[in-house]
């Protein structure tokens, strides 16, 4: 009966992951792919600001193709300790070289916008290889600290997935095993990753970055409003400026050319507001929801509830730089050509039966 019970619950855990993430994997892969072949095919894209968004896309792409993989490193699985840190430390350092990838696109964007003079002459784009180690190496390097020795491997009993603990309790509810594995070595993130290394990196290295990303998206909006203000007070004094019947016509544009220019703010901010709601929320609701079950002595949980929240955290974060390609025309370019010349083709061969038999 037991046997039976953690069967059926391990094909119910898996049916959910892959229920939830296979299509938003499938979503995220293909949208980066049309991103990529728009960047690629178009040459006046071909420059430092596209190449690190371009790094970003592929980073993006990878953390897709692991999407249906990381909800299982919250459940315990009978595995070897070397698998066990293959599974465990390859989806951390792609989460952690998109989140480096996303910090460093924000920031080329960025100091475009503060320092537009200066632009050219920043280091980023005089040494971009260098930038681009700047990206990949330090995620590899953290995500690699378990395989060269911070991790619990000689913590407790593991010999047996999901053991009973000492009051004989049990197996906690985060077990995704049958009976027939017990006795072998247990997987689990608890073994992999210290609590010293988890808290790390989340109040180290995940905040701090959200909060970067926060910080100059919300100086690009300040400034972008300084820039609106200025604009509206030369219409205004050009209005001041001019006789009545030029005063009075260019008073009406400049009034109608002011409301368009605060309705573009508003959107944008309105736009900006929602991205942040959509994308990040869910993914810091997860991850301080992590935070709150490692503080916990036992490893106990709804696994429901961390399937649900893994996916939709991961997966609304990743789909950030979807929103930033997708709202750049110039990268879906390639992509609309293609499907207006598809329609064309599709539309003549729908009416040459209808002449021919006319």
């Amino acid at each position: 009966m037991d046997h039976n019970t953690s069967s059926s619950r391990l094909l119910s855990e898996a049916r959910l992951i892959y229920a939830i993430t296979i299509p938003l994997s499938t979503t995220i892969i293909l949208a980066n792919l049309l991103i990529i072949v728009g960047i690629g095919s178009n040459r006046q894209l071909h420059n430092t600001p596209n190449y690190f968004f371009l790094s970003l896309l592929v980073a993006d792409l990878c953390t897709g193709v692991a999407l249906p993989f990381i909800p299982w490193m919250g459940l315990n699985r009978p595995l070897s300790f070397t698998s066990c840190l293959l599974v465990h430390i390859f989806p951390n350092f792609l989460f952690l070289a998109f989140l480096f990838n996303l910090v460093m696109v924000h920031y080329e964007r960025y100091m475009c916008i503060v320092s537009p003079l200066h632009y050219s002459s920043f280091w980023v784009h005089r040494q971009f290889p260098l930038a681009l180690l700047a990206v990949w190496t330090p995620p590899l390097l953290y995500a690699s600290l378990p395989a060269f020795g911070w991790n619990n491997r000689a913590g407790p009993d593991w010999n047996g997935c999901c053991p009973v603990n000492s009051s004989g309790t049990p197996a906690p509810e985060n077990c995704s095993t049958s009976a027939e594995a017990e006795g072998t070595e247990c997987c689990s993130y608890r073994r992999v990753f210290p609590n010293a290394f988890i808290y790390l990196e989340v109040y180290g290295l995940l905040v701090p970055a959200i909060l970067s990303i926060a910080a100059m998206t919300g100086r690009v909006l300040w400034i972008t409003r300084g820039q609106l203000r200025d604009i509206c007070r030369q219409h205004r004094s050009l209005e001041q400026g001019g006789g009545r019947r030029r005063r009075g016509a260019a008073g009406g544009q400049a009034s109608d050319q002011e409301q368009r220019l605060n309705l573009r703010y508003a959107r944008c901010v309105a736009a900006v507001s929602l991205t942040f709601l959509a994308c990040w929320v869910p993914y810091i609701i997860y991850t301080h929801v992590c935070v709150a079950f490692l503080l916990r002595e036992e490893a106990v949980g709804n696994p429901t509830t961390h399937i649900v929240l893994s996916c939709t955290g991961i997966g609304s974060m990743a789909v950030v730089p979807l929103v930033l390609g997708l709202a750049n025309r110039q990268y879906t370019d390639p992509a609309r050509k293609l499907i207006h010349k598809l329609r064309d083709r599709w539309r003549t061969r729908t009416q040459d039966p209808e002449d021919m038999a006319l």
